[in-house]
């Protein structure tokens, strides 16, 4: 089977599940694991590097209301790979190219390929996504013992936190200019690692957030997911919130719980390592509970106040 995946998250997916090398093209975006780098490219962004977040909502939001795409397919790529399956989604017109671009693209090929959409909104439409590429290419087998194994981490983390009393407030940031909460899996996962989100809404997509709303739910922990931005990137736009009205108020500007994220490879990414997300989650709300996973360059602690410096 000759696989084309549009996807970072899916084509994490297809090598878990063994079939890396069947991979014949991949979206710009995937870069794990690092064999990923290998395979031919198939899209590539029409958002200019270099931008500051607002120039990037800016440039998004003028985009899509024009009815342009963010993205693009090699077609003349596509035409010579011939894929039998295409891995793509309809959820987020942001994250990846459009369904409807993908249908049209593919509806002159050869091969005739067969399009798998992804469209998860929860950890267990995550999970059930693993199961839905196991099926679709051959792995059945595979995708269960992934996901029973996916599920064993996760509920090692709910046994801990099922009865706590102590539940921290938590802001899981998912744009900094301007102000996005955390969507869909966002809530359920600070949830199970022993947290309180009251900002994000479960299993709905992310959305633009008043400041004030933050500066009332007063959160204790804040996390930066920033999509599409990895350590570095993110640790950029911590810097930003000193220029939001009341920050150094917020108690986890006081105590200096404030987290930056490698956002791309892990909390906006539904795919395996969105368990690593949940452990990087438990440990960040709760260290005293959960010992830091041993990943490295997925987390730092931030203080925006004083640029550069990493607390201990």
């Amino acid at each position: 089977m000759r696989i084309c995946s549009l996807l970072p998250s899916a084509t994490e997916i297809v090598f878990t599940l063994g079939a890396g090398a069947s991979l014949v093209g991949v979206s710009h975006e995937c870069d794990y694991p690092a064999a990923a780098a290998a395979i031919p490219k198939v899209t590539r962004s029409n958002i200019a590097s270099g931008l500051s977040s607002a120039q990037i909502d800016s440039a998004v939001s003028a985009n899509l209301q024009e009815g342009g795409s963010l993205y693009e397919l090699h077609l003349p790529l596509l035409e010579e790979l011939q894929p039998d399956l295409v891995i793509t989604q309809r959820l987020c017109d942001v994250c990846a190219v459009s369904f409807d671009r993908v249908q049209e693209a593919v509806a002159g090929l050869e091969s005739g390929p067969r399009i798998l959409n992804l469209e998860p909104h929860s950890l267990d439409d995550i999970l059930g996504n693993i199961r839905a590429v196991g099926d679709a290419i051959d792995r059945e087998s595979a995708a269960e013992n992934a996901i029973a194994g996916l599920e064993r981490r996760i509920d090692a983390i709910r046994r801990k936190t099922r009865d706590l009393e102590s539940r921290p407030r938590v802001f899981c940031m998912e744009w900094v200019d301007p102000p996005f909460c955390g969507g869909h899996w966002m809530k359920e996962l600070v949830e199970i690692a022993g947290g309180r989100d009251d900002l994000s809404h479960a299993h709905l997509p992310s959305r633009r957030i008043a400041w004030d709303r933050v500066l009332e739910f007063s959160p204790e922990v804040m996390v930066l997911t920033c999509c599409g931005f990895d350590l570095q990137r993110c640790r950029q736009e911590a810097e930003n919130l000193t220029a939001f009205e009341g920050f150094h108020t917020l108690p986890a500007a006081k105590s200096g719980r404030i987290f930056a994220t490698d956002g791309s490879a892990y909390f906006s990414r539904p795919g395996p390592r969105i368990v690593d997300s949940l452990e990087i989650l438990a440990h960040l709300i709760h260290p005293e509970i959960f010992p830091p996973p041993a990943l490295s360059g997925a987390f730092t602690c931030v203080n925006p106040e004083r640029t550069g410096t990493i607390q201990p």
